[in-house]
């Protein structure tokens, strides 16, 4: 918990390194449901995501239990949002490659020259579909031309349907089809490998077969699929066409830690081989959803991968266990952060504090997430009785370096505003929070003990930057965002609890205003400001 959000307002302009527990590839069913087991289990995770599921071009999925129908998208954004409650982290972006650091843990290089350290690492990147070369399948892809009887079949009951067989395994889901139909044709349009015996079993059953090559999938003036040319220029009228495609694992992010892909036993494919609990052959690397199964939807993808989450949970505190450690990815991170020979910021008091401060009575003050502590020194040298809390060790370290260089006294504790009782019993005539950021919790523990710090008759004070160009979209393709707003307690959030409670607070100020001067960071930036006063008893 520190300056994390001066940090990010210029984050866009710098190449920045983060340390968390896990890094997991890809944001869809099983990547955010590894998280979430994770971020339950208080290990830090961070979801990097490039907006590229496989599952992209469906309009509804199908087979999943309490979200029958449902659209992906409403899915991922309601996985999401389950994420963050417990501060799990969701950054739009890309991983380009994955290697193994000398202290065994993995780095992570991102677009924007961006970079992730973790302890472990989680592959939910999912399949390529590689689709016959024939004019009209890629443009219906999802919609009008489809593949699986799972999916889609039910929707596509009693049509009209002409499948396009194309390698061995393309008449696998024949059956299924024909019982959901009996308008049924079947195009043997690369008939290499198949089982004649299948072939003519159809043929008895009363499908349609043609041997011939298919020239396109038709389509009618409302976009529709509407038949299927064959070479010979006939054309079979259908509602639907069923196409199975070839797929390919996207495990080639992985190749610097040296894992490679499996063929599939059925041949139309490959896919990333792990074990029952998830794990690579790479120790550490993990994988979950269609990049080990092609053959899962949404719902079993999400199911795997909140169990290879739980394996990833008993591997790390296993390993905690025998370091009789119990380590803390957030502290990691923070740590890292201040662990360089550099300042991180300007040594400047934020301007926004200096004004509102300046006119109140001197008195005990809290400074939550000090960082280098630029502001708990000014309050010091102005008469107030300091308290400084930031989870970093090395952060602290600096502050009290400098306390002994001006010859200050200033308490510090180390601690996360989520600890149990993080700035113990006593009371505050004046809470400080500038640019500090704690993760979500469901029952909202950072956000009370921050409120029952502050003594009746006090002030709560909190500097924010105005988040909203964390919102606009960015190119994954360049840029990787480092840093996910909506996992932390933000002022709005805080701003929310005071008006809920106006018999114990008055909300003096809230509103943007311009940045003071004088900060690390050069580029315009607006600020929220918040002070309230808790009522006298």
């Amino acid at each position: 918990m520190s300056d994390h959000a001066e940090h990010d307002s210029h984050a866009e302009h710098l190449t920045l390194e983060r340390h968390c527990d896990v890094a997991v590839i890809g944001g869809s069913a099983a990547g955010l449901a590894a998280a979430l087991q994770l971020s339950r289990q208080r290990r830090s995770v961070v979801v990097v995501d490039d907006g590229t599921p496989r599952n992209a071009p469906a309009a509804h999925m199908h087979g999943y239990l309490g979200r029958e129908g449902g659209a992906p998208g409403e899915l991922t954004e309601a996985g999401r949002a389950e994420v963050r409650t417990y501060g799990g982290e969701v950054l739009s972006g890309r991983v380009v490659g994955v290697h193994r650091r000398d202290d065994g843990r993995f780095r992570l290089d991102l677009t924007g020259g961006h970079a992730l350290v973790a302890r472990r690492v989680l592959a939910a990147t999912g399949l390529s579909d590689e689709l016959p070369a024939i004019e009209g399948v890629a443009e219906g892809w999802g919609r009008g031309v489809i593949h699986c009887p799972f999916c889609h079949g039910f929707e596509v009951r009693d049509q009209r349907l002409v499948q396009i067989v194309t390698h061995p395994l393309g008449l696998h889901p024949t059956p299924l089809f024909r019982h959901l139909t009996d308008r049924m044709a079947v195009v043997l349009h690369d008939p290499t490998g198949l089982d004649e015996g299948v072939v003519e079993t159809l043929t008895a059953s009363g499908v349609i077969v043609e041997r011939g090559e298919v020239s396109r999938v038709r389509t009618g003036p409302d976009g529709e699929v509407s038949g299927v040319e064959l070479g010979d220029g006939r054309v079979l009228e259908a509602d639907a066409v069923v196409v199975g495609s070839r797929f390919r694992a996207r495990a080639d992010v992985l190749a610097g830690v040296g894992l490679t892909t499996t063929p599939h036993p059925t041949g139309a494919g490959d896919v990333l081989a792990v074990d029952p609990r998830g794990e690579t052959a790479v120790p550490g690397v993990y994988a979950a959803g269609n990049v080990t199964d092609p053959s899962l939807q949404v719902l079993p993808s999400a199911a795997q991968g909140s169990q290879v989450g739980a394996m990833i949970a008993f591997s790390l505190a296993e390993e905690d266990l025998r370091a009789v450690a119990r380590r803390s990815g957030e502290e990691a991170d923070w740590d890292h952060r201040y662990g360089g020979p550099d300042r991180a910021w300007s040594g400047n008091p934020n301007g926004t504090l200096v004004h509102e401060a300046t006119p109140l009575t001197p008195g005990r003050a809290l400074d939550v997430g000090t960082g280098e502590g630029a502001d708990a020194l000014w309050l010091a040298g102005h008469g107030w009785k300091v308290t400084a809390t930031d989870i970093s060790g090395n952060a602290l370290a600096r502050v009290r370096a400098e306390a002994e260089r001006r010859g200050l006294a200033v308490s510090l504790v180390r601690g996360d505003a989520n600890d149990p009782a993080p700035f113990g019993t006593e009371t505050f005539d004046l809470v400080s929070l500038q640019y500090g950021s704690f993760k979500r919790t469901p029952d909202q523990r950072g956000l009370r003990s921050l409120l029952a710090a502050v003594a009746p008759g006090g002030t709560l004070l909190v500097v924010h930057h105005d988040l909203t160009p964390l919102r606009d979209p960015v190119d994954v393709a360049t840029q990787t965002r480092m840093y996910d707003p909506e996992a932390f307690v933000g002022v709005d959030e805080v701003a929310a609890a005071l008006s809920a409670d106006p018999g114990t607070w008055h909300v003096e100020i809230h509103e943007t205003r311009p940045r003071p001067p004088g900060a690390a960071s050069t580029h315009h930036v607006d600020d929220v400001v918040l002070r309230a006063t808790r009522r006298a008893d």
